[in-house]
């Protein structure tokens, strides 16, 4: 099996930062895809952003693009998103996810087959 644990979620004012991590344990394959996905109150969860990790190719929703980074650090097996210009409408519980495949369907929910429990994120106006 494989664990995945969030961290680094909190509060912050609209127009700050803040960066994520998801750190990978138990079972390890050659490869991952790692997303990061996210949920607000009443609403669906959705894709965020993804990481082919062997390449390092990335994807964003056009929400987050030039404002949000995903990264890997291979040494310690952890993925983080970095968010910038943080807006009320980022508010949601960010969720890691990772797949040891790849294909042009990481940004459904249904692709991924591990998932962390879940840190909040909350910005203020």
């Amino acid at each position: 099996q494989v664990q995945l644990l969030e961290s680094g979620g909190g509060l912050v004012q609209a127009g700050g930062s803040l960066r994520l991590s998801c750190a990978i344990s138990g079972r390890t394959f050659s490869t991952y895809t790692m997303g990061w996905f996210r949920q607000a109150p009443g609403k669906e969860r959705e894709f965020v952003a993804a990481i082919r990790w062997s390449l390092g190719i990335t994807h964003y929703a056009a929400s987050v693009k030039g404002r949000f980074t995903i990264s890997r650090d291979n040494a310690k097996n952890t993925v983080y998103l970095q968010m910038n210009s943080l807006k009320p409408e980022d508010t949601a519980v960010y969720y890691c996810a990772a797949t040891p495949r790849y294909s042009g369907s990481y940004y459904y929910l249904a692709f991924y087959d591990y998932w962390g429990q879940g840190t909040q994120v909350t910005v203020s106006s």
